[in-house]
């Protein structure tokens, strides 16, 4: 073994141990975990810090938050790799200063500490703006599925369950069927079936009736308190549209709102709606509530696209830009949109691609929102009729806060890189994320827990970037000022 480096001899006597503290250098990230979570006020998060009178004393809450802190940066989540971590890493041994708790303390402090956790994730987000990191007044909002423990097959709709009682019913007639003919070859041929065959069919006959039963008192479930979905290992989680290539998935839609120029995760929140609508207003709100800037603009896709939504998100005092969904029937079928129709404020009139002004007449309900009807009696000798409408003349509607909605138009026709700048921002970090989670998303069930489990990663990934933009020792010296 000459010209090699050798390392020690696992025999050899070492009179003066090295110190713990050697093992770490000063710009490791375990540094920061330890420094943050010892500048946290532990009682006002909502941490029990009181240990008990009797009994075996349990481990201090900053010594289990810094134990999933450090798993949740390094990708380890599960409460039974902390505890094998804790035995043989030198970075826990050095932050738990050699503890080793086990996996059931450890999965329990999670379980029973999630609103807690919850804020410690924003203790960490008033941080980022106390140290100027949440200076930006652009943010991007969009929503992401993330798996949960709870199987496709074990998760059912209407639709599904329907479907399944009727492939249930047909199997069932057509094993009833081969009995029926067991039953006719004996009565006339006196020869006996084969009873490895008949075993089989009596055996698969059984398991249909057990399934078709459980299924049953599923779908009474559903008609006795009216929920439309059932998820029998995770009763909170749904089954969500995703795209074309995975069309469903079992789980979670987390909402989240990243500022562009950091790229920090300003506001999250679990969801088990399969669809992004009314979450603009929202997330935009809790995104104002912690930017330092307090006149933001929030960006979201075409998915966050509601008139209600964008007028609360604006009378909040976010400024939102949003793509709108193209769902003109009259653009499909080749006749002129609404939006080739153009409104002048000081007329209230709407002038047509024939240059006619279509003139206010009443206003009307509809789905509980005041519209204001427009049109024009010269439309029956107008050349390019056929173009418009096939009925007497084209109306045009318009809602009284129509006029919020042309500014949101406006701000993207101005400026159409912001929707581009939208992707390369929020969907940076969820990416991440997942990536970090693995292939099982979240390990624990019902929405309460999953929250809590993805502030923790949430957390990790804010600690992760503001590490990349300030350094291990320049966060340590924020922390102390």
């Amino acid at each position: 073994m000459k010209r090699f480096i050798e390392g020690l001899d696992r025999r050899q006597t070492i009179l003066l141990p090295d110190c713990i503290d050697d093992y770490v250098d000063e710009d490791n990230p375990v540094r920061a975990v330890d420094a943050f979570i010892e500048m946290l006020d532990l009682v006002a998060l909502g941490f029990d810090v009181e240990p008990k009178a009797t009994g075996r004393p349990g481990y201090h809450p900053a010594m289990m938050l810094k134990l999933y802190l450090y798993g949740y940066l390094n990708q380890v989540q599960s409460s039974r790799r902390l505890e094998r971590e804790c035995g043989r890493n030198l970075e826990l041994i050095w932050l738990l200063g050699r503890l080793k708790p086990d996996f059931k303390t450890i999965a329990d402090f999670r379980r029973d500490n999630g609103p807690a956790i919850r804020r410690v994730c924003r203790q960490f987000i008033a941080l980022c703006r106390d140290i100027d990191l949440l200076d930006a007044s652009l943010v991007a909002i969009d929503g992401s599925k993330f798996k949960a423990v709870n199987a496709k097959a074990r998760s059912y709709t209407r639709e599904k369950l329907r479907r399944r009682l009727g492939e249930i019913d047909t199997a069932i007639d057509r094993y009833m069927g081969e009995l029926d003919r067991a039953d006719e070859v004996l009565a006339k041929t006196g020869m006996h079936p084969v009873e490895a065959r008949l075993s089989r069919v009596l055996k698969k006959l059984a398991h249909y009736r057990k399934e078709a039963r459980q299924l049953r008192a599923i779908e009474q479930r559903m008609e006795a308190t009216g929920e439309t979905q059932v998820s029998l290992t995770d009763p909170d989680c749904r089954a969500m549209a995703t795209t074309s290539k995975q069309p469903r998935v079992v789980g979670y839609n987390v909402q989240s709102v990243v500022e562009t120029k950091h790229h920090l995760i300003v506001a999250h929140e679990v969801t088990n709606l399969g669809y992004d609508r009314e979450a603009l207003s929202m997330m935009a709100h809790a995104a104002k509530a912690v930017m330092a800037n307090g006149d933001i603009e929030a960006i979201a896709d075409k998915g966050y696209y509601s008139g209600e939504e964008i007028v609360a998100a604006e009378q909040a005092g976010v400024a939102v830009t949003v793509s709108k969904p193209n769902t003109s029937n009259a653009g499909a079928a080749g006749r002129f949109d609404k939006a080739d129709f153009v409104y002048e404020a000081e007329r209230d009139a709407y002038r047509c691609p024939a240059g006619k002004w279509l003139d206010y007449h009443f206003t009307s309900k509809l789905d509980g929102k005041a519209m204001r009807s427009y049109w024009t009696n010269a439309c029956e000798s107008c050349a390019i009729k056929h173009r418009c409408t096939t009925g007497k003349e084209r109306r045009v509607r318009r809602w009284e806060h129509e006029a919020v909605l042309e500014r949101v138009q406006k701000r993207l026709d101005d400026d159409p890189s912001k929707i581009p700048l939208r992707s390369k921002t929020v969907e940076h970090p969820f990416g991440t994320i997942k990536a970090w989670m693995g292939a099982t998303h979240f390990k624990m069930k019902t929405m309460k827990h999953v929250a809590t489990e993805m502030a923790l990663h949430v957390l990790a990934y804010n600690m992760m970037r503001v590490i990349a933009i300030l350094g291990v020792p320049g966060l340590l010296k924020a922390m102390r000022a």
